[in-house]
């Protein structure tokens, strides 16, 4: 390329004087008319020297600039070119030209979205279609990370118009805590890009506070027609200086945030810095230290998750702690993962068995959530209750997170044609001690007392009928008991004796088995399930510590109840 612009005008001028062959061009002539091009573009006055001409003419001769320029002298006074084809702007580009334009028409490609790179795209396509015809097999070098499919980038020329001209918009917005879309005005002010992710910032009145939008949850862009605010002490570059991402809390002074990288991570934050005010406190062959003075927001934490096991954070307390629950909410989606094979077993076992236990069937999330919604009902209830019959009926909001995957997975692997015929919450608080004796689960519960042949022993308890069922019943029927809380001896877990689901006791067998056995204790951590035959002999341990424990115990069956009788809480599982 040319030393500087004068210098351009001067080779242009010089070229457009030699290809006029109607004209016998001096030195002296080629002078002047240098001078002149450079008063007209530049305004400049000054005369040219002749060295600084002759100057230009070697260097147009000679392949510095990959010119070649053929030009000769005639009858030792008159310059031209000896080729009256040529001129410097006809010229092929070389091989490092053409590299040099083919990896910026890749980089300029990245910003699909903005009218100006889509005009550009097109002229320099019709350019590097003309020079680079014989090369179109070669492949590009350079890629710059792009996500072609998110949503909303068509918004993109659209809101830098409305940003350039100083335009309000009105939006029609729906983020993804929104139940529903609403529109609104907004004056913008700058776009952003994190993460792949395009965010419009600005305002949506006066006064109010600067917010980010993702593009990707716009819907519709319409002319604001309210007078676009502008908002004077607004500066880009000072509204991010303390974040990492977007998110931006006007009044939340930044903090310290010391991290620890393991070995494997270290050369990548060195070389990478999470943000500019990063500084290195330690190394050793273990690792790095390091601190950033940025603001908590949502970012920070994703950008801390994204080392996985690389990274620890030292401080503060809070950050670390709310990381190290993601971490273990992290460890929970694994630990949750039923295996088909393990699954063919536990019903295998609960059959021969008549009880069977499967941890991590619900996550740390969703066994907090089933314990609040429960926690909630309670408080409004007038008097305390240790149990609680019919709990869909009464609390339906349980069944979104109860009836999870993992839950539907277990159901269908003991029985395909299994529905939810019985839901029960027991709470043993901290300052109760109530346990249950030795005994068989026989009783159904219909929803009304109704004489049919085979069905006997009618009970009628908090508003809901029992009655002891046939002997078929019993063999398509079993339990699932969702624990809240780490169930263990200490608190009252059930104890049960194998094998002694098979037939309904006497009272005589029942004291002769249970006095001469071993029984077994069903310990389940919170998340976990219990599963049970109805026959089988249980009992509840007596509590020697004062935690409390919360099970729903949900019956399942696929037995269809003769004419007459209806089940009093029945839900398909689907």
């Amino acid at each position: 390329m040319p030393a500087n612009r004068n210098a351009l005008i001067r080779y242009k001028t010089i070229d457009k004087c030699l290809q006029n062959r109607y004209r016998k061009w001096t030195l002296e002539d080629l002078i002047d008319a240098c001078s002149d091009a450079l008063y007209e573009y530049e305004g400049i006055d000054k005369g040219i020297s002749k060295r600084a001409v002759q100057m230009d003419i070697q260097m147009m001769r000679s392949e510095k600039l990959g010119y070649n320029a053929p030009i000769i002298v005639v009858d030792r006074k008159y310059y031209t070119y000896e080729d009256p084809e040529y001129s410097i702007t006809n010229i092929p580009l070389t091989d490092q030209d053409l590299g040099k334009l083919s990896e910026t028409v890749e980089i300029l490609r990245q910003f699909k979205g903005f009218s100006h790179f889509q005009e550009l795209d097109g002229m320099i396509q019709k350019l590097e279609d003309h020079v680079y015809s014989a090369k179109t097999n070669k492949r590009a070098v350079i890629d710059i990370e792009k996500n072609e499919n998110l949503k909303g980038l068509e918004y993109l020329d659209e809101l830098y118009q409305a940003i350039i001209q100083e335009k309000a918009i009105h939006l029609t917005y729906q983020s993804f805590k929104a139940r529903q879309a609403n529109s609104f005005n907004f004056h913008p002010y700058h776009l952003k890009e994190f993460r792949n992710r395009w965010f419009v910032i600005g305002v949506k009145r006066k006064g109010a506070p600067i917010q980010n939008l993702a593009l990707d949850r716009i819907i519709r862009i319409e002319d604001g027609k309210v007078p676009y605010y502008k908002e004077a002490s607004f500066d880009a570059e000072k509204h991010f200086k303390n974040v990492i991402g977007v998110s931006v809390s006007p009044n939340l002074e930044p903090i310290e945030v010391v991290l620890f990288f393991n070995h494997v991570h270290s050369p990548y934050i060195l070389t990478k810095p999470l943000h500019a005010t990063q500084k290195l406190l330690k190394k050793d062959n273990y690792g790095v230290t390091v601190s950033i003075e940025v603001q908590y927001n949502f970012e920070l934490e994703k950008e801390i998750l994204s080392y996985g096991d690389g990274v620890k954070v030292l401080s503060p307390a809070n950050l670390r702690r709310n990381i190290l629950n993601k971490v273990k909410g992290a460890l929970d989606l694994y630990q949750t993962e039923l295996n088909p094979a393990s699954l063919k077993k536990i019903a295998e076992k609960l059959n021969h068995k008549g009880s069977a236990i499967l941890n991590f069937v619900y996550t740390t999330r969703e066994t907090k959530k089933l314990g609040l919604l429960m926690e909630r009902y309670f408080k409004k209830q007038e008097e305390k209750k240790f149990s609680q019959r019919r709990l869909l009926k009464t609390v339906p909001e349980l069944k979104q997170v109860l009836f999870n995957q993992n839950l539907k997975d277990i159901v269908q692997s003991i029985d395909p044609k299994a529905f939810l015929s019985k839901a029960i919450y027991f709470h043993k608080a901290e300052d109760n001690n109530w346990y249950v004796t030795w005994h068989q689960d026989k009783a159904i519960n219909v929803s009304k007392k109704v004489p049919v042949e085979g069905y006997k022993g009618w009970t009628q308890k908090d508003g809901v009928v029992s009655v002891l069922p046939p002997e078929e019943v019993n063999q398509a029927t079993f339990t699932i008991r969702v624990h809240l809380d780490d169930t263990t001896e200490k608190n009252g877990c059930l104890k049960v004796l194998p094998g002694s689901h098979q037939r309904l006791l006497s009272t005589e067998e029942m004291n002769l088995i249970t006095a001469n056995s071993i029984p077994i204790l069903c310990e389940v951590p919170a998340g976990g399930v219990q599963l049970m035959k109805p026959l089988i002999l249980h009992a509840s341990a007596k509590s020697t510590g004062q935690k409390r424990r919360r099970v729903i115990h949900l019956e399942f069956t696929s037995y269809r109840l003769p004419e007459g009788l209806e089940w009093a809480e029945k839900e398909e599982l689907g």
